[in-house]
């Protein structure tokens, strides 16, 4: 038999049966993302901007390759919300009291476990991972490492330094010391304290504070936490935007370059859209 006559038998049997096995006719899936956020919570404006700021993160990894970002407003009842965290591989919550939010929901809250039962991405912003009771922070802290929660959740607004607290974590490539004017929640109750590894520290009543955290969790996923960002400003900062997106990255797993990621943007993209007033609600 000629070798043109081999060939079109083989491409017979691929177009009959299908591809042969050990060879995949289908690229590597998109790993999938959701950036789950809220409407305003009765905060000032430009405080606790979670659409906005999403919406920033979203452009950010939207230039990655191999994942598929999106961004799903969260607000209760939230009801589709365990089959989109099913189909999901990972989470980024930038919403209001998430760590009550999660537990208000019976099924919602075991939709999460799932997730982090399949090595997914749980990462969390500012208020997004916070509690005023003390009830949801073990189950919070279970997911994502760390919670600001509870009664004696400590906080405050400050002009101070925030610093990488570690210079050999892929999280804080190409971060560099700043001053900055930021609320930074602070003394979060975490999983047992050698799990997590502290990323960023802000000098809060002259002492250095863990307020950003990763964790390899025991399941083999990855959790990532930055208490910052109660300012939507904040955003224009490029180490803002390089610590969240890195943190996001790696969160999935994903390699960091040595100089760290790229967050160019047009400055109108970090401009906060025109809005109404909204009334001062105290955490």
């Amino acid at each position: 038999m000629s070798r043109l006559a081999v060939v079109a038998m083989g491409l017979i049997a691929v177009v009959l049966y299908g591809p042969i096995r050990g060879f995949s006719a289908d690229p590597v899936p998109a790993q999938r993302l959701l950036l789950l956020y809220q409407q305003p919570d009765g905060h000032p404006v430009s405080t606790h901007e979670y659409l906005a700021g999403l919406r920033i993160l979203n452009r950010l990894l939207s230039g990655q390759p191999g994942i598929e970002v999106r961004m799903v407003a969260a607000d209760e009842p939230w009801a589709e919300g365990p089959e989109l965290l099913d189909g999901a591989d990972g989470a980024v919550l930038f919403l209001t009291a998430g760590a009550h939010w999660i537990s208000n929901d019976p099924a919602r809250l075991a939709a999460f476990q799932r997730l982090a039962e399949r090595k997914g991405c749980l990462s969390c912003l500012h208020w997004g991972m916070g509690t005023k009771s003390a009830e949801p922070v073990t189950a919070f802290a279970s997911l994502f490492g760390a919670c600001h929660g509870g009664p004696d959740r400590k906080y405050q607004v400050l002009e101070t330094r925030l610093a990488p607290a570690t210079a050999d974590h892929p999280v804080t490539r190409g971060i560099e010391p700043i001053q900055v004017h930021d609320e930074f929640y602070y003394a979060l109750k975490t999983v047992p304290a050698s799990k997590v590894t502290p990323l960023m520290q802000a000098l809060i009543d002259d002492e250095p504070q863990m307020v950003a955290w990763g964790w390899n969790r025991p399941d083999g996923g990855r959790s990532f936490g930055f208490s910052g960002l109660h300012f939507h400003r904040h955003w224009e900062r490029p180490e803002y935007r390089r610590l969240v997106t890195q943190g996001v990255l790696w969160s999935l797993h994903r390699e960091i370059p040595a100089d760290g990621v790229n967050v160019d943007l047009e400055a109108e993209l970090l401009k906060l859209p025109p809005q109404l007033p909204a009334a001062s609600q105290q955490k």
